[in-house]
């Protein structure tokens, strides 16, 4: 049950594979249908930051969210995978951040357009350091919680997931290969909302050992 190290560079994912609206509450208080088949998006890897550097974006873009998840590393490459092989290259699991410029996404959503200006800036993503994954009892029955300035505001269960992590895997490797290495955020519950300057977040994840935290701040 040792925790694995964090990444580093050399060691960063070729891509981080992000799972929308998978959780129905969520997707009802932004106001989206809860959809049918999972909605996916990437983030590149220069999106990745640490919890140390601390949350930045751009101001003149409008407000920055927080989407608290649940976070996939791959062990090995999957394609066109069965349950049973997705389910061997969990290979580490911990919870990350999918920061969202929530005012440019609803203008990109407008006009039809992709997400990656309010999901793949720099800094976008943010992970803790990666756990092996029998710390969790049971991958489908896992909880979690971010809390800001020591205010609980999401709270989330993988039971409540429209679309499990195994079955995540799955679907996402029949579209394009996991490589070794690559992270997928399985996505986030309700309760989102917009990050300022000074707010410190802590994330934290229920194991067979009790809570283990993370902690980053906005810079």
């Amino acid at each position: 049950m040792n925790p694995l190290n964090t990444l580093s560079n050399s060691q960063r994912p070729s891509k981080i594979v992000c799972v929308g609206r998978n959780y129905a509450e969520h997707a009802r208080e932004l106001g989206n249908e809860v959809p049918e088949t999972p909605v996916l998006f990437l983030k590149p890897p220069s999106s990745v930051t640490g919890l140390e550097q601390g949350i930045t974006w751009n101001k003149e873009l409008g407000e920055c969210h927080f989407e608290c998840e649940l976070s996939i590393r791959i062990g090995q490459p999957l394609k066109n995978a069965t349950i049973e092989q997705a389910q061997a290259a969990i290979a580490g699991v911990t919870l990350g951040l999918d920061l969202t410029l929530r005012d440019l996404q609803n203008q990109l959503k407008t006009k039809g357009q992709p997400w990656e200006r309010a999901k793949a800036f720099d800094g976008a993503c943010v992970l803790g350091q990666w756990l092996a994954p029998d710390m969790l009892c049971d991958l489908g029955k896992t909880t979690f919680e971010l809390s800001v300035n020591d205010e609980v505001r999401q709270q989330g269960n993988t039971a409540d997931m429209l679309f499990g992590v195994v079955d995540l895997l799955v679907d996402i490797s029949q579209v394009f290969t996991l490589e070794t290495g690559d992270v997928v955020m399985t996505g986030t519950p309700a309760g989102v909302a917009a990050l300022t300057s000074g707010d410190q977040l802590k994330m934290t994840l229920h194991t067979v050992l009790g809570g283990v935290t993370w902690q980053t701040f906005v810079a």
